[in-house]
């Protein structure tokens, strides 16, 4: 009899590790394992040189690249059930793929930090149990403790081992004080217990090999929407009225029923409705109808810290348990929320843009709300993904529907709905709302401005208080003013380590830096020629001071980054604004976040001249989004809100077709515009930024990177310039953008060549990030 030495050795784990490494490593399974047995998405421990780390297993291989003898074993397998199932799995490759980022790096950015450190994926069980000196106190003086106290001790007598609080309180609700008591005298201890089970989903079944997608290309045009099978109808009749849920106007019903007939395939809706017009409702009911059927939902916001209102009125409708997930929780906080989404037992994660990779097992729905924001895409360190087109993938990748809703979609949005890859939900105005706010244009150079805001801006202000309406002043720059000036020489306040002016805070009698945080005593002199010096320009405390000035008798309240600071600040800001205490509003894009503030009745726009001349192509697209939806903030219920827009260039085509048209004519125009000039989404793009501690460094690595690139006809490579801001907390930074009418080759150019820039970088000592699909081009 032969053996079959090949089909008994164990094959090799391929792992990944957070390093900015693109291969992974190939280990030995454990003595006693096969690779098999280790399931893809499983965390394993490691030797890495001298040191352990915990990487996750990608991939099993027959055998390694490398020698028997360089082949190291994994020292522990961390988890029996894999971290990431099979369809995150495949999310998170694609991740990697398309954004050229390390497949380490993007699977450690989508766990809390205690996973990346070990941690186990479900909870320790917390056990109580009798003390010794609790046993021997219940043989005697304990018989004569209070009844509470008593009845605790023998519960906990009769289980040796100990009881989890569930179980005490299933038979004992009211033992917590009890407890207390027992534990400060020592007769009862709390202690750590075996960590429980718990009955997980069965996609988190081992994983079999994945291939990796290769780039949005492969985003097929859209099906039209199934019929539903017959019990599924019944269920939707069954729900269509859900208790507490408000009558639903018929442009809400014919959303709710086109998204809920897609609930077994793929389709990606865009729900564009003006501000107030119900988006919120649909999403909720359509959740609802989610959660019904046994199904998880993902709802993405641009921030949770900003929409409290959005996650409790979630709390309130939906009958399941809800995970919040942002970046804003302490690690603990956040180390909850996972673990409830990972077993189920929460049923609906509402989140920022990291919340686009939590383990929801059975995903029936995905939500974007407002979907325009530029907060779904990562702007700082690591992988630039957009969460935005992130859950778009998901949803083609799980055959289910997503929503993205906004009153103002973007442009790449628009465009999808024109291909017929995305399909269109209107929201038209409610009965019960006002008609659409009233635009006008104030052309600052016919009339007086008094600190920023004109005539008749503050006559418009005083007739509406008079009126017993609310304002709300719209200035999207805080501080107290932009430019510290000298009036004698002409210094300028600077920041010594950007290529940035201070901006004055008058409150703290401090200058600061917008961009490092650089800190600094307001001067009362000017520190080049000793001559007074003066705040030139506006930021919302200014606006505050003046509107104090002329209405002193008016209610004020400032809503930025500097008043709402915490939690609590914000929550006593909405509620002053919402009870019709603060008569006045005077916020930065922060008051755009969703918020329903129902007495506003004027809303002013100053210093919207700021995005029309940027150099940054869809600075347009930005300013139009953000005046459509601060104007939103007026006449919400029925009386017809007013909004004055304050401007030099009252002739400006984009200010004269948002008048005119609204939204929908700006977008058709800025579309035919970025089609003459091939920019996205007719276009594709990717960024490559370098910093360095010298001026030339990041130039330097630049313009070697671009002689090294491949030579692709379809790919065109711009640059290297610096930044429109070059120097930034201490370093130089510089761009070379590359530029295809289509991603294929552009992605093809970058894995060519990612290998070259590497080695590069340490020979220029620079520091380097991709952004494939960036926002931002200055």
């Amino acid at each position: 009899m032969t053996v079959d030495n090949d089909a008994a050795k164990p094959g090799v784990l391929r792992v990944a590790i957070n390093a900015p490494l693109f291969t992974p490593f190939d280990y030995l399974p454990p003595a006693q394992l096969l690779n098999s047995a280790v399931g893809i998405g499983s965390r394993v421990r490691v030797p890495v040189g001298r040191r352990s780390a915990i990487g996750v297993v990608v991939g099993h291989a027959d055998q390694s690249t490398l020698s028997d003898s360089a082949l190291k074993m994994v020292r522990e397998v961390l988890d029996t059930t894999p971290l990431f199932d099979r369809s995150l799995m495949q999310l998170l490759r694609w991740t990697a793929d398309y954004y050229h980022h390390p497949l380490g790096e993007v699977l450690a950015m989508a766990l809390p930090k205690a996973l990346r450190q070990g941690a186990s994926i479900t909870p320790p069980v917390m056990l109580w149990r009798l003390s010794a000196a609790g046993r021997q106190a219940l043989e005697g003086a304990a018989a004569r403790r209070p009844s509470q106290q008593l009845s605790l001790l023998r519960l906990l007598a009769a289980a040796p081992a100990g009881l989890p609080a569930t179980d005490i309180a299933a038979q004992r609700p009211a033992w917590r004080a009890a407890a207390r008591l027992l534990r400060k005298r020592g007769w009862i201890e709390c202690l750590q217990g075996q960590t429980a089970a718990g009955a997980l989903p069965p996609s988190l079944a081992p994983l079999s090999s994945l291939a990796p997608l290769s780039s949005l290309s492969s985003l097929a045009p859209l099906p039209a929407p199934p019929s539903a099978p017959p019990a599924v109808q019944q269920q939707r009749a069954v729900q269509e009225r859900t208790p507490g849920a408000p009558e639903l106007t018929p442009a809400q019903r014919a959303a709710v029923a086109a998204i809920d007939a897609a609930a077994s395939d793929y389709v990606a809706f865009v729900l564009q409705g003006a501000t107030g017009s119900g988006k919120t409702e649909v999403y909720l009911q359509c959740a609802e109808r989610s959660v019904a059927r046994g199904q998880s939902v993902l709802i993405l916001v641009p921030e949770i810290g900003l929409t409290p209102q959005l996650v409790e009125r979630f709390r309130q409708r939906l009958n399941t348990s809800l995970a919040v997930l942002h970046s804003g929780l302490s690690d603990a906080e956040r180390l909850r929320a996972w673990r409830a989404a990972y077993s189920g037992a929460a049923r609906v994660v509402l989140g920022t843009r990291s919340a686009v990779f939590a383990p929801l097992p059975e995903l029936g729905l995905i939500v974007v709300d407002e979907e325009h924001d530029s907060s779904f895409k990562q702007q700082d360190g690591g992988c630039r993904y957009s969460a935005r087109d992130l859950a778009v993938v998901r949803a083609q990748q799980n055959r289910l529907p997503i929503v993205l809703g906004s009153a103002t979609p973007a442009l790449e949005s628009l465009h999808n709905l024109h291909r017929g890859r995305y399909r269109a939900l209107l929201l038209p105005r409610r009965q019960d709302q006002s008609e659409a706010p009233r635009l006008a244009l104030v052309d600052l150079r016919a009339h007086a401005v008094r600190h920023g805001l004109s005539t008749p801006v503050i006559d418009a202000i005083r007739r509406h208080l008079a009126e017993r309406g609310q304002v709300l002043v719209f200035i999207n720059r805080r501080g107290y003013a932009p430019t510290l000036l000298c009036t004698a020489c002409g210094w300028i306040a600077p920041c010594r380590a950007c290529d940035a002016r201070l901006t004055v805070h008058r409150g703290s009698e401090q200058l600061r830096c917008h961009h490092c945080g650089a800190v600094e005593a307001l001067p009362q002199r000017c520190a080049r020629c000793g001559f007074t010096v003066k705040a030139v320009g506006q930021g919302t405390e200014r606006i505050e001071e003046a509107l104090h000035e002329l209405f002193p008798d008016e209610p004020l309240v400032r809503l930025d980054r500097d008043t709402a600071a915490s939690a609590g600040e914000l929550q006593s800001i909405f509620h002053s604004v919402l009870s019709g205490q603060a008569r006045i509003v005077v916020g930065t894009q922060m008051v755009t976040k969703g918020h329903h503030f129902p007495g506003i009745c004027l809303v002013v726009v100053l210093n919207a001249d700021q995005g029309l001349f940027s150099t940054d192509f869809r600075a347009a697209e930005r300013l139009a989004q953000t005046i459509v939806q601060v104007a939103g903030r007026a006449g919400r219920e029925r009386i017809r809100g007013e909004v004055l827009i304050q401007t030099e260039c009252p002739q400006h085509p984009l200010l004269q077709s948002l008048l005119a048209g609204g939204y929908e004519a700006f977008a058709t125009a800025a579309l035919e515009e970025r089609r003459a000039a091939h920019w996205p989404p007719f276009g594709r793009l990717a960024l490559l930024r370098a910093s360095s501690l010298s001026s030339e460094g990041a130039l330097q690595f630049l313009a070697a990177a671009r002689a090294r690139a491949p030579a692709l006809q379809s790919v065109r490579l711009l640059g290297p310039v610096a930044a429109a801001m070059a120097r930034r907390a201490g370093r130089y930074y510089a761009q070379l953008l590359i530029e295809c009418s289509e991603r294929g080759p552009l992605h093809r150019c970058i894995d060519l060549w990612l290998p070259q820039l590497a080695s590069l970088a340490r020979e220029h000592r620079v520091r380097y990030v991709l952004d494939v699909d960036p926002l931002e081009i200055q």
